[in-house]
């Protein structure tokens, strides 16, 4: 089954927050914030084609 568009926009929001306050704890260029925020582009991507 396909994620619904809020179910997109919920984990949208849970990775944003996750990649915020690790990277305020490392930098914005610890691997695992720059992991996260690979995830978190592919998530609005597939967002923007879901509108």
């Amino acid at each position: 089954m396909m994620p619904t568009t809020p179910d997109i926009l919920n984990e949208i929001e849970q990775y944003r927050n996750k990649m915020v306050l690790l990277a305020m704890k490392t930098s914005f260029s610890d691997t695992k914030v720059v992991e996260i925020s690979t995830k978190l582009d592919e998530l609005l991507n597939e967002y923007e084609m879901k509108k």
